[in-house]
């Protein structure tokens, strides 16, 4: 059995790549890292140096490296998942925030940053583990957060989020998002939502999402927008005039979420590309109250 950490460490690449798992090396790295309190760079500089590995960390790395062989997610083997500049706590029952997500998140502080208020008002509609909403109250301290969530099994992971990364400007309710801050009506500079979007008949690729990720964050009814259609008119409520709109969804569904919102009244609805090319995200601005 591997006895010190580059040998463990090539195991570990050989077996995750084996099982399919994309960028082995770096999985391998994060694993060791965890059991050993290590960044990736010291758990390489430790390969490099031969440093030896104490029987009970090889064997708690081993077990770490068969669970992710089978596909559990890493972020709920570590128990936490870095978001823009921060780091949320994730496991079973909340959904584990993805990369591209990030860059969905920017359109979202940029309106935030451009807003003359003093205290501009953000609301994330369908938080999950708050990965938006926390993001928005640290990278836009002067806004004032609002996130609703409906989930009981991620709602424990929220409110730990919220306690650990809380800005002291961000505000979470649990609830449902149609009907969610009545008391802000009209009053919101940005709402933005990654809702579930996935059609009830599709099946996700990746088994980490497959296996893993809760349903109730996936699955969006049959066209997979039932949720995107009580986003836009919860957003409608809570924008002023101008608000801005920002809608994460699926490659193929900008089309579709550009004319729903068009339909019910949105003002120069757009759709964005993710860093890989592929749609991403729809803008939209909230429209004049009627006969302005």
């Amino acid at each position: 059995m591997p006895t010190t950490v580059d040998e463990i460490r090539d195991w570990a690449i050989d077996t995750l790549g084996r099982a399919a798992i994309g960028d082995p090396d770096v999985d391998a790295d994060l694993l060791i890292g965890h059991v050993l309190g290590h960044s990736r760079g010291q758990v390489q500089a430790a390969g490099i140096l031969r440093a030896a590995l104490a029987e009970t960390d090889a064997s708690a790395i081993r077990e770490l490296v068969r669970r992710r062989a089978l596909r559990e997610p890493l972020q709920h083997i570590t128990g936490r998942a870095p978001f823009r500049g921060i780091e949320l706590l994730v496991g079973p029952g909340v959904f584990v925030p993805r990369p591209e997500t990030e860059q969905v998140a920017q359109f979202a502080i940029d309106a935030l940053r451009a807003m003359p208020d003093p205290e501009p008002i953000a609301v994330d509609l369908g938080t999950g583990s708050g990965a938006i909403a926390l993001a928005m109250a640290v990278e836009v301290p002067h806004a004032r957060v609002f996130a609703v969530e409906n989930s009981p099994e991620a709602f424990p992971w929220t409110t730990r989020n919220f306690a650990q990364v809380g800005n002291g400007n961000a505000t979470l309710v649990f609830g449902d998002l149609a009907d969610a801050f009545a008391e802000l009506d009209g009053t919101v500079a940005v709402v933005i939502s990654n809702p579930p979007y996935i059609p009830a008949d599709a099946i996700p690729r990746d088994p980490e999402v497959r296996l893993f990720d809760p349903a109730r964050a996936l699955f969006g009814g049959m066209d997979g927008l039932d949720v995107v259609r009580h986003v836009s008119r919860t957003a409608l409520r809570l924008l002023r005039p101008g608000g801005v709109l920002v809608i994460e969804h699926g490659e193929l569904q900008g089309a579709e979420i550009r004319a729903l919102l068009s339909a019910d009244g949105w003002r120069s609805p757009a759709t964005h590309r993710d860093y890989t090319t592929r749609d991403r995200a729809t803008t939209a601005l909230a429209p004049a109250p009627a006969g302005a």
